[in-house]
């Protein structure tokens, strides 16, 4: 049985405390939909330039929530968001974000989809620059043949792959991916998945992303942090909880030490693929209620 003190042996399993001197920092991030009941609290964590983390959680957890933040599209109830220096206040072309939802323009063709966030990043480029950098990234994707297709003659995954292209395309400085890949079938799922680490790799992108999904996060990321949820408080227990109430937050950040080359078909062949696994998988079955203290 795969105990604590095991977890804090394994070398697969360290744990790394914010050093708040990272590429983006979050410092005591905090959201509330209903003042008494906070969805999370006293977020803290940072990602190193060219790092790549996923956050895993149960549904209401507020992951979304927070990469909405760091997208520019939420604001926190309390605390801060400093990207490169400064602090993230809306939406910025410095950040690319990759939804679940492709959210392609459905009258425009591939080529013009992209081209359009090209178009809005470099308005002084020619029309040959904004092609040429749009080709550069259908290619990256392997759509070259569909490049002058509209979404509606494009797969599931295809139309993903345009997403991240799209993302990709502008050169943000992070990328956010809240489970883009969600939606799509295992075999088509893979097979992005190795794209995107492949494209990751050649780029030293910066990223953040979402996912429910323990072998995804393993296959991806180089640190991988767990997520509680908040929970109402037994009657009676004595806490400082406002309301009763437990908010959730960030468990424990795990670094992923497998080596960074790996492939989904390869992953489970990995010496420590399995312990790490196994403790995700346990922190999800057992320990992502958020803990309360009673006296």
């Amino acid at each position: 049985m795969w105990s604590d003190a095991d977890a804090r042996s394994a070398p697969v399993l360290q744990k790394k405390e914010p050093s708040m001197q990272g590429f983006l920092r979050i410092e005591g991030l905090s959201k509330a939909f209903a003042a008494d009941k906070p969805v999370f609290s006293n977020v803290s964590f940072t990602l190193d330039k060219g790092e790549f983390v996923c956050i895993i959680g149960h549904s209401g957890c507020g992951k979304t929530t927070i990469l909405n933040v760091l997208a520019g599209l939420d604001t926190a109830t309390s605390g801060n968001v400093f990207m490169d220096g400064r602090e993230v206040a809306g939406p910025s072309l410095e950040r690319g974000v990759v939804f679940q939802s492709h959210a392609l323009m459905p009258w425009l063709s591939v080529r013009k989809n992209i081209a359009f966030t090209v178009v809005s990043r470099w308005p002084d480029w020619s029309a040959a620059q904004v092609n040429a950098h749009v080709e550069k990234f259908v290619g990256l994707v392997g759509l070259l043949p569909a490049i002058d297709k509209k979404p509606a003659q494009l797969s599931g995954g295809m139309k993903q792959r345009v997403g991240i292209a799209r993302a990709f395309a502008i050169q943000p400085k992070m990328l956010l991916l809240d489970e883009p890949f969600g939606a799509l079938d295992a075999l088509t799922r893979g097979t992005i998945q190795d794209e995107l680490m492949t494209i990751v790799r050649q780029t030293q992108q910066t990223v953040f992303m979402i996912t429910h999904d323990v072998d995804e996060a393993i296959l991806l990321a180089d640190r991988i942090i767990l997520m509680t949820n908040g929970q109402e408080l037994p009657s009676g227990a004595n806490s400082d909880a406002p309301g009763g109430y437990v908010p959730g937050g960030i468990a424990e950040t795990v670094t992923n030490t497998l080596p960074r080359q790996r492939t989904r078909a390869g992953l489970h062949h990995l010496p420590g693929y399995y312990e790490l696994r196994n403790h995700i998988v346990d922190f999800l079955v057992t320990r992502a209620k958020a803990e309360h203290k009673t006296t």
